[in-house]
């Protein structure tokens, strides 16, 4: 399986029986509850906060993205057609000043640290966003929508730069929960003794230095929370479905894109608002001061992506997630015990035996593996869903009992769910195929030969230099290429 390999077998029936029609329900930060969501026809419109281009990718990063990715592909798999928006910052003072520091253009480090992205995300096998739009591209886009807001009564010019008042905006705190009167002001707003209200936050601000922009009130930079405001609304419209991102950007970013999004339009700016829980370290926040940040290159050279996908999935998406060996390690021995299905699975030999039972295990698994992720997402469950699953047909493979038409019964309901969690076993080429069978054949006449010791040490070098496993069962050996882990 490639990238989303499990989206070409939207159209196979084999695959499709086992996700009947349900009711995804998902927690809204806006209205404190888990709401059912309601697609207007068959797309759901997704936007999601994406990072600010001036360092690599982290795991807390890794985690948010792949929470949204299970989503996508789980609705994908529901026969949805989803539109995923997914911005870069690519204009910040965190930008600017590293650019300043290494004698380079903001854009330089920008189209770096994107390309890396591209690297990192690819590397955890991210399915791309139907649009992935940069902040500087969408100058324009933002600029009309503050020149609405300031028609409208919302926002004012000062000597610093244009500002969005607060207190027009009735409904300011709805989804932060937090009272106009107890707020400060926010994270990336600066003290400005020309604003009219401590609250209020920069829309436009005036710089002389580069990069910066021509507007009807001067040359300078867009704010950070209008940009996200102005991608949205022209890739998504207004009421778009489901408007996501990590649990720190509940306020003030996702505050303030409501507030100047719904100034601008009258209408609600997105139905369910959807975030992450952060990743920690030794259960202390990430940070650079206290140097404990892991980026994703670093987690992907140690774990793999299929341990690192299923590490970010083995809690509820909402709560913090620890990064520990421990819990990596839990996550590397389920990706072995999931590897070994599927390839007991796939070359199984053989007809009849208990077929009725491993449909109905497969139907009974579904069964709950969709119960479990129509309940908000609860991938946790439904990973434990799995790995019962799992658990059961390898009990059958390690008894010799597996035959191809039990397979046939259950290998579907696997490659779907492997699918919607982002999951892919690595392939061998075929010159490998080659080799690796002829290794085998001499094996068995070692083995054939009552060259015992032989036989193992040829066993256990595949395995080492090539991470190829083999699987002795009643007169043939198969085996399969394994995922290399080294932290393993």
């Amino acid at each position: 399986m490639g990238l989303y390999d499990a989206a070409s077998d939207q159209n196979s029936k084999a695959g499709r029986q086992f996700l009947a029609a349900g009711q995804l329900r998902l927690y809204n930060t806006l209205s404190r509850q888990v709401d059912e969501l309601k697609p207007e026809g068959n797309t759901v419109r997704m936007y999601v906060c994406g990072v600010t281009v001036y360092d690599n990718s982290h795991i807390g990063h890794a985690r948010t993205v792949i929470v949204f990715d299970v989503l996508r592909r789980y609705l994908l798999s529901k026969d949805y057609k989803v539109e995923f928006i997914q911005n870069f910052t690519d204009v910040d003072d965190k930008i600017i000043n590293r650019a300043k520091a290494e004698g380079k253009k903001a854009e330089e480090i920008s189209e770096k640290y994107i390309a890396n992205y591209y690297k990192d995300f690819g590397g955890l096998s991210v399915m791309p966003a139907t649009k992935a739009p940069k902040a500087t591209e969408h100058i324009q886009e933002m600029i009309q929508l503050i020149q609405g807001l300031m028609e409208k009564g919302h926002a004012y010019l000062t000597l610093n730069g244009v500002y969005f008042r607060v207190r027009s905006f009735p409904g300011y705190g709805k989804l932060s929960r937090k009272p106009v009167e107890e707020l400060e002001a926010g994270a990336r707003i600066e003290v400005d003794p020309t604003k009219e209200d401590p609250l209020d936050f920069a829309l436009w601000k005036f710089y002389s230095d580069q990069p910066v922009w021509d507007s009807p009130w001067g040359k300078g930079r867009p704010g950070w929370h209008i940009e996200c405001s102005a991608m949205s609304l022209k890739y998504l419209g207004s009421n778009f479905e489901i408007h996501g991102g990590g649990h720190d950007l509940v306020f003030p970013h996702h505050e303030n894109e409501i507030a100047q999004s719904e100034s601008f339009t009258g209408q609600p700016f997105a139905k369910i608002w959807m975030h992450s829980g952060m990743v920690t370290i030794n259960s202390q926040k990430m940070s650079k001061s206290l140097g404990n940040i892991v980026t994703i290159d670093h987690a992907l050279n140690s774990w793999g992506m299929n341990s690192l996908r299923l590490y970010c999935i083995s809690v509820h998406y909402a709560k913090p997630l620890d990064y520990t060996e421990e819990l990596l390690r839990e996550s590397v021995q389920r990706w072995r015990q999931i590897e070994t299905c599927l390839f007991e699975l796939q070359s199984a030999t053989g007809a009849g035996g208990e077929v009725d039972a491993v449909r109905k295990l497969a139907e009974e698994s579904a069964k709950a593996f969709e119960s479990a992720m129509e309940d908000d997402m609860n991938t946790s469950l439904a990973l434990t869903e799995l790995m019962k699953f799992v658990t059961r047909i390898n009990q059958y493979a390690a008894a010799d009992k597996l035959t191809k038409d039990m397979a046939g019964a259950a290998l579907p309901l696997l490659n779907r769910i492997m699918g919607i969690f982002g999951l892919s076993a690595v392939q061998a080429s075929d010159e490998e195929k080659r080799e690796v069978e002829a290794l085998v054949v001499e094996r068995n006449r070692l083995r054939a030969d009552k060259k015992f010791k032989e036989a193992d040490e040829l066993r256990k070098k595949l395995l080492g230099e090539r991470s190829i496993e083999l699987f002795d069962h009643r007169g043939r050996t198969v085996w399969a290429k394994r995922e290399r882990i080294p932290s393993a």
